[in-house]
């Protein structure tokens, strides 16, 4: 959500990968579903439901969908208990299976064996 709007939050440094055209920037299926459900739970209110709103900052980003694959589910057993979050236990799986960089600023993700940038 930082990556899609203009909030002080995203490192330069983040945000700099993110406008790099070299670079292939997604929406894992398990953010959209992070996403939907604090919505629906009222801990991330949007502007619109987050059925329109997600796709249609994607698109406007060039953001493209990652869907959550069996072989990266199916890597969760292999990696350490570092982080209790079920969302972002996936996020670093879908990243050491699909070798792709994390854009976070969780220092507890970057003690995992995937690739992390903020």
């Amino acid at each position: 959500m930082w990556i899609a709007s203009t909030s002080t939050a995203l490192s330069s440094t983040a945000r700099e990968i993110f406008r790099n055209p070299d670079n292939a920037v997604f929406l894992s299926s398990v953010s959209a579903w992070e996403i939907a459900l604090k919505n629906t739970l009222g801990r991330l209110p949007l502007p619109e439901p987050p059925q329109s709103y997600v796709p249609r900052l994607c698109e406007l980003h060039g953001i493209e969908p990652l869907t959550l694959e069996e072989e990266a589910a199916l890597h969760l057993p292999r990696i350490p208990d570092h982080h209790e979050d079920p969302f972002d236990r996936m996020l670093i799986c879908q990243a050491i299976i699909g070798g792709m960089v994390l854009l976070t600023p969780d220092r507890v993700i970057a003690r995992y064996p995937a690739r992390v940038r903020w």
